[in-house]
């Protein structure tokens, strides 16, 4: 086994964080090597008489900010800190299947890397690609949009070309106020919204709000890992809290001492559970009780196709415990970069103090333009229309799975959202699964990076987006996978 000898305390502090911070200074100091496999977690627990669950809670904080990854049936090896991408690229190798915080990009990375090993060195082009957040580019209003845009950028309104409100045009914000109370549920006043580019600005906003690094924020095991770089690289400590068959375990987040936990109960991401009533009224008790936060993010929570509604989670608080967080990528089109959250008069005081001087991120012409086109009732009218549209695309969507590959498969995460989740019945990883379909022109989406804990049982699982694609695309794309999967699935 690897010589490791760290001096844990009983009592300092948590042991798994004097063991992360053992191991994180011995790969800045390049004592341990990029390459180096990290003992397994039963022979680092029993050499240090310390519980495994010690070991593996600080290994996962590692994989959340990126210095180890996890090989699939392997192990855990250290990552080059000065290189930025896979692994396996800088070594020269197939890159490795990666979980935690930076495992996207290596996963999508031996996609494409698989799919471009042709004869004659040419990249095979992709025909059919099942992103989950693609949105229906046909359907958009060009026309209305391009109306209002024209109407800002008048010479008499010359003021749009300046610095905006800081927080968010005051047009913009009073229309989202309006729009949320009546369509999602949610108490908020304009002055509460804060607008920014993109989700991961809004969760960037809200470490800083959050205080001193080290402290713990709780997310759903698994979970949305653009959500989790972005804590880990802020400077929190991550928990993984695992689901549950109605959503995130309550019991479990109450006993992982942490203060905030980021969930997404209208559909999480990627399982597709919707939280049902009575675990959101646990889910803020836990809060009333501790006094932490709930950040809840509504990413796609226009679009449910089947069954009543459920409003927001923040909407139930009664006690100023819930951020609301939101986004147009999904309904509207994800170019605009234009999301806002919705802080609790107490976060609301610190945000003024504190970030009075930091500068709106998001583009002035695209919010006046977006406020204008909610003022005359565009966006509600594109709301219905794109509903119905994905209602049908979605049905679509669970028929051609089944028809093509309904033996081999097991469908989760429907009637809601812009995709479906499905389990694939195979001896093959969703990794080795994803690089055949690139060879074949097709790009899929594994769930295995969204996990903290690396998955070695189970079967492989895959998002498939159908917003962005047209039924006849989405029938050719899955009827050519069960053609190049066919060899390697097995029935249920």
């Amino acid at each position: 086994m690897l010589d490791v000898s760290p001096h844990l305390i009983e009592g300092k502090e948590a042991l798994y964080l004097q063991l992360y911070r053992y191991f994180r200074a011995e790969i800045q100091a390049g004592k341990l090597s990029s390459g180096t496999r990290l003992p397994s977690v039963r022979a680092l627990s029993g050499f240090l008489q310390v519980s495994k669950t010690t070991v593996e809670c600080a290994y996962h904080q590692l994989l959340a900010e990126g210095y180890i990854e996890s090989r699939e049936r392997s192990g855990f090896y250290v990552v080059d800190v000065e290189w930025d991408g896979p692994l396996g690229e800088r070594l020269g190798k197939k890159p490795a299947q990666t979980t935690g915080a930076v495992g996207a990009s290596a996963v999508a990375s031996g996609c494409r890397q698989k799919a471009a090993e042709q004869p004659d060195g040419h990249p095979v082009p992709i025909r059919y690609d099942f992103h989950q957040a693609r949105v229906d580019a046909e359907h958009f209003p060009y026309e209305r949009w391009r109306k209002y845009t024209n109407q800002c950028m008048q010479k008499e309104n010359r003021n749009v070309l300046h610095y905006g409100d800081r927080q968010g045009e005051p047009l913009l914000r009073e229309e989202l106020a309006r729009y949320l109370s009546r369509a999602r549920g949610v108490q908020a006043t304009p002055e509460q919204i804060v607008i920014g580019a993109g989700t991961q600005i809004m969760i960037s906003l809200l470490g800083f709000l959050f205080g001193p690094r080290g402290q713990a924020v709780a997310m759903e095991e698994p979970g949305y890992n653009g959500v989790r770089f972005v804590f880990a690289r802020l400077g929190f400590d991550i928990c993984p809290i695992r689901l549950e068959e109605d959503g995130i375990d309550v019991e479990a987040l109450g006993k992982s001492g942490a203060r905030y936990v980021y969930i997404t109960p209208s559909h999480q991401d990627p399982s597709g559970i919707v939280m049902p009533y009575g675990k959101r009224l646990k889910l803020l008790q836990w809060a009333n009780q501790t006094g932490g936060y709930i950040i809840e993010d509504d990413y796609d929570g226009e679009f449910r196709y089947h069954g009543r509604p459920i409003p927001s989670l923040q909407g139930l608080d009664t006690h100023g415990r819930v951020i609301y967080l939101g986004t147009f990528s999904k309904a509207l089109l994800p170019s605009i970069r234009i999301s806002y959250m919705v802080l609790p008069q107490e976060l609301l005081a610190i945000y003024r103090e504190q970030m009075a001087d930091y500068e709106q991120s998001a583009s002035r012409i695209h919010q006046e333009t977006l406020a204008l086109f909610m003022k005359n009732g565009d966006w509600e009218r594109h709301i219905r229309k794109m509903r119905t549209l994905y209602r049908k695309k979605h049905d679509a969507m669970l028929h051609i799975l089944q028809e093509q590959l309904g033996p081999y498969i097991l469908l989760k995460g429907q009637d809601a959202g812009l995709s479906v989740t499905v389990e694939v019945s195979s001896d093959r990883t969703a990794l080795e699964l994803a690089q055949i379909a690139a060879a074949a022109g097709v790009r899929v989406y594994p769930t295995s990076h969204k996990w903290m804990i690396p998955q070695y049982k189970g079967l492989p699982a895959f998002q498939f987006g159908f917003g962005g694609l047209t039924t006849e695309e989405m029938d050719a794309g899955i009827r050519l996978l069960q053609k190049v999967w066919g060899p390697y699935l097995r029935k249920r």
